[in-house]
C-alpha cells in the first residue's frame, strides 16, 4: 500500500510542476514519474552529510548555509516547517527541471497545458533537456515561438518533502535563500490554474525574505561581502527584468493594433533587435557581466517575453498588500489567501492597480 500511495503522490507531484500530460501518452507521463522518484531516491540527509568529516569544505559551507536558510524560513518568515530542503540531492546535470514555454507568433499569450491537480499552467517540465527540445519542436512546427529554461528548483506544494539539488548549491549564498523561500512559499499559498498569481506571490515572499535574512545576520563576519553580491546580483537582475518588461509592453501594443500582420511582423523584429542592442549595452555596462547571455543565444521569441511576465507583473501589488498589514507576513499570507478566493479577474483587478510601497 505504501508502494502504491508513493507512486500516486509522485503522479501528483508530476502534475503540479506540469510535468506530465496524458495526451502526450503514457512515456511522457512515466518520465514525470521517475523523474521524480529519482531525484527523492537520491536524496541524504542534510544533518547526516554535515556529520560526515569527509564532506568537501565547500559543499558543506553551502549546506550549511542551505541548513541556517532553512530553519530561518519557518522560525521567521512563517514558512512551513516541515522536511523540505532538508535533505540533498545529487543530481550531476545543470537543471533539476526544463520548462517549456510557447507563444503564438503575432500574441503574447502562453499556451496552457490542463492537469487533474495543478489546473491549467503555462508551461511544461521535463527532467530531460533532449525530452523538453523534443517537445518543443512539435511546438514549433505548429507554428508556435518557444523557450525551453533550465529550473534549478520546484515544489511539489508540500505531496512530498522536496530535496536540495546540487542545481542549487552552485549559486551564491543570497541566491540559496532566495530560491529556497520561493520554493517554499508555494505550499503556503496554490491557486489552482493562475501561474501569474502563484509565481508572483512566491516571488513578492523570496525578495522580502532574502531581506528579512540578510538585515538577521548583518553583524555576522562576511555577511558585508554577502549582502554586496546579492546587491550587485539583484541590481542587474531589476535591470534586466526592466528591459524586457519595456520591450514587451512594446509588442503588446503592436500585436494589439489593427495594422496589417505584415506590419505587425516587421514591427516585432524592430523591438527584438532593439532589446539585443539595449542588452548589449547593458551588458557592456555591467563590466562584461554575461549571466544573460545564455536567454539571447537561440534567439529570443514571444514565449521568453511572455514567461518573465508570469513571474513579476503582480509582484508590486503583492507588495503593496504586505505594507497594508504592517509588514507582518501572517497577515500577508491571510490577506493573499483572501484574494485568492475571488475570481481572477477581481483579484487581478485589485493586484494589477497596486503601486509598489513608496511610490
Amino acid at each position: 500500500m505504501r508502494a502504491v500511495r508513493c507512486t500516486l503522490l509522485a503522479a501528483c507531484a508530476s502534475l503540479l510542476t506540469g510535468c506530465a500530460a496524458p495526451l502526450e501518452g503514457v512515456g511522457y507521463y512515466w518520465q514525470s514519474v521517475s523523474g521524480h522518484l529519482a531525484l527523492m531516491h537520491s536524496a541524504q540527509p542534510i544533518a547526516e552529510l554535515l556529520r560526515d568529516p569527509t564532506l568537501d569544505p565547500t559543499l558543506r559551507g553551502k549546506l550549511e548555509l542551505a541548513r541556517e536558510v532553512r530553519e530561518f524560513a519557518s522560525a521567521q518568515l512563517g514558512l512551513p516547517d516541515n522536511g523540505s530542503y532538508r535533505s540533498y540531492a545529487r543530481i550531476g546535470r545543470p537543471f533539476v527541471v526544463w520548462n517549456v514555454f510557447a507563444a503564438p507568433e503575432l500574441s503574447l499569450r502562453l499556451e496552457q497545458g490542463c492537469f487533474p491537480v495543478a489546473g491549467c499552467v503555462s508551461y511544461r517540465g521535463y527532467f530531460s533537456r533532449e525530452d523538453a527540445e523534443r517537445y518543443a519542436q512539435r511546438l514549433r512546427a505548429r507554428g508556435l515561438e518557444t523557450q525551453v529554461a533550465g529550473v534549478p528548483a520546484y515544489s511539489t506544494l508540500g505531496f512530498f518533502d522536496d530535496p536540495l539539488p546540487d542545481t542549487v548549491t552552485r549559486y551564491p549564498d543570497a541566491e540559496i535563500a532566495r530560491l529556497i523561500f520561493h520554493e517554499l512559499s508555494h505550499q503556503v499559498l496554490y491557486v489552482k490554474g493562475d501561474s501569474r498569481f502563484n509565481e508572483s506571490f512566491a516571488t513578492a515572499v523570496q525578495e522580502v525574505g532574502v531581506e528579512r535574512w540578510l538585515a538577521a545576520n548583518e553583524l555576522r563576519t562576511g555577511n558585508a561581502r554577502v549582502r554586496r553580491a546579492y546587491e550587485e546580483f539583484a541590481g542587474r537582475r531589476r535591470e534586466f527584468l526592466a528591459l524586457l518588461l519595456r520591450h514587451r509592453e512594446e509588442l503588446e501594443r503592436i500585436y494589439e493594433s489593427d495594422v496589417p500582420d505584415s506590419t505587425k511582423r516587421a514591427a516585432k523584429a524592430a523591438v527584438f533587435a532593439a532589446l539585443e542592442h539595449e542588452y548589449a549595452a547593458l551588458r557592456a555596462r555591467w563590466g562584461g557581466f554575461a549571466g544573460y547571455d545564455h536567454w539571447f543565444a537561440g534567439g529570443v521569441t514571444n514565449a521568453h517575453l511572455a514567461a518573465v511576465a508570469a513571474y513579476t507583473e503582480l509582484v508590486p501589488g503583492f507588495l503593496r498588500v504586505l505594507a497594508e498589514q504592517g509588514g507582518s507576513l501572517p497577515r500577508f499570507y491571510a490577506a493573499a489567501r483572501a484574494l485568492s478566493t475571488l475570481s481572477r479577474v477581481e483579484r487581478d483587478a485589485r493586484l494589477e492597480t497596486a503601486a509598489p510601497p513608496g511610490k
